[in-house]
C-alpha cells in the first residue's frame, strides 16, 4: 500500500488553485500547506475554502519539507517557471495552472529541469481535466463513435470582470498573451483529440476591440492549426455578456469522418439546465448524452504516477508540445515569430 499523497500550494492569485487543489483531495491526497505573497484577490475565498490547511511563511518551508510530494502553483504566469524549476530542484512533482509558462526561454530551462530531476511537470489544462463531459467525449473519439476526428473547433469566451482583476491581469509581460494563456486549453484539447504530437500554426492573431482603457489587455484571440488531415480553429476572448449566468459559453465540436460530437460545457443556451451537454451524432444517434457520472481522472492518475513514476495522467512530452505551439501562436500573433 502506497503512502498517501500530500501535496502544498506556492501561490493563489487566480482562482484554478480552487479546483486544483479540491481535485486532489477528491483522489484521496491531502493538502499539507501553502504559501502565497501578499494578499490577492482570491485570499479570503481560498482561506473559507481550505480553512484547516495551514498558510507558511516561506516557499523554501514547502520545498523542503519531505513529506510532500507534489507542489501546485497559481501564482502570476509569468512567474510559474521559476517556481516551478526550484520545486523539481527540490525532489518535488509540479502540478502548475494554466499557462505553465510564459516564454520559449521558461519553457526550455522547464525542459531542462525536468530532464536533470525526473520529476513531472504537469499543466492542468481545466477545460479537459475538470469537464466531465469531456471525459466521456474523449471515450467516445476512442471507441470510433465518429470515425477519424479530422476537425475541432474550440470557443472559449470568458467574462472579463474588470473591476475585480488585480494589475497584472492586464499586463502582457505578466499573464503572457490571451492565446498563451487561454488558447493553451484548445491546443491541449486538438493534440489529444486527433491523437497527434506535433502541429503547425497556420495562422494567429490577437486584438484590443473593446478595452482601450486597458492598452495590455487582449480580448480576442484565435489559431488555426494543422497536424496532417487533422485541422482545428481556436476562437477565445473576454466578451461574455452580463446575461450569461456562467462565466462563459464554452464549447467544443469534434468533427468526424462518421459523425460528429459537440460539448456545451458550461451552460445550454435556452436548453437543458445545468453543465456538461454532449451531443452527439453519427449514423446510428442523434442524443444528447448526461455526463454526470463520467468523472475526472486525471487526478488520479497523476496521484498514481507520483506513486509509481508513471505517465498515464498525460504524456510530458504532450504538456511540453501544448505549451510551446501556445507560445509560438502568441509570438506570430504578436510578429514575433
Amino acid at each position: 500500500m502506497t503512502k498517501s499523497l500530500k501535496f502544498a500550494a506556492i501561490g493563489i492569485d487566480h482562482r484554478h488553485i480552487f479546483g486544483m487543489a479540491a481535485n486532489m483531495i477528491d483522489a484521496g491526497a491531502e493538502f499539507a500547506g501553502w504559501w502565497t505573497d501578499g494578499s490577492p484577490p482570491p485570499l479570503q475565498g481560498f482561506i473559507q475554502r481550505f480553512p484547516d490547511v495551514p498558510r507558511v511563511k516561506t516557499v523554501d518551508a514547502l520545498l523542503s519539507d519531505p513529506k510532500i510530494d507534489l507542489i501546485m502553483i497559481s501564482c502570476v504566469p509569468a512567474d510559474r517557471a521559476d517556481y516551478a524549476i526550484a520545486a523539481m530542484r527540490a525532489g518535488k512533482d509540479v502540478m502548475t495552472d494554466k499557462p505553465g509558462c510564459t516564454t520559449l526561454p521558461q519553457l526550455d530551462a522547464i525542459k531542462a529541469a525536468q530532464a536533470e530531476t525526473g520529476r513531472i511537470w504537469t499543466v492542468d489544462f481545466s477545460e479537459r481535466f475538470e469537464v466531465p463531459s469531456m471525459t466521456r467525449a474523449a471515450a467516445l473519439v476512442a471507441e470510433g463513435a465518429i470515425g477519424k476526428v479530422i476537425q475541432t473547433t474550440g470557443l472559449g469566451p470568458h467574462r472579463l470582470n474588470a473591476p475585480s482583476r488585480p494589475d497584472w491581469f492586464f499586463q502582457r509581460d505578466r499573464y503572457g498573451g490571451i492565446l498563451c494563456d487561454i488558447g493553451s486549453h484548445q491546443i491541449d484539447q486538438f493534440l489529444f483529440l486527433t491523437g497527434n504530437t506535433d502541429a503547425t500554426i497556420q495562422r494567429a492573431f490577437v486584438a484590443n476591440y473593446a478595452n482601450s482603457d486597458h492598452p495590455g489587455l487582449q480580448d480576442f484571440g484565435e489559431i488555426v492549426l494543422q497536424a496532417g488531415d487533422a485541422h482545428g480553429y481556436i476562437r477565445v476572448d473576454w466578451y461574455t455578456p452580463d446575461a450569461l449566468p456562467t462565466w462563459g459559453d464554452g464549447r467544443l465540436t469534434i468533427l468526424g469522418t462518421e459523425g460528429y460530437i459537440e460539448l456545451r460545457k458550461y451552460v445550454d443556451v435556452a436548453g437543458e439546465d445545468g453543465t456538461d451537454h454532449l451531443f452527439v451524432v453519427n449514423k446510428d444517434r442523434c442524443e444528447r448524452i448526461d455526463c454526470t457520472d463520467a468523472g475526472l481522472p486525471y487526478f488520479a492518475r497523476l496521484s498514481d504516477d507520483i506513486a509509481y513514476r508513471t505517465g498515464t495522467a498525460v504524456p510530458q512530452a504532450h504538456t511540453f508540445k501544448a505549451m510551446e505551439l501556445a507560445i509560438k501562436a502568441q509570438m506570430i500573433a504578436e510578429g514575433q515569430l
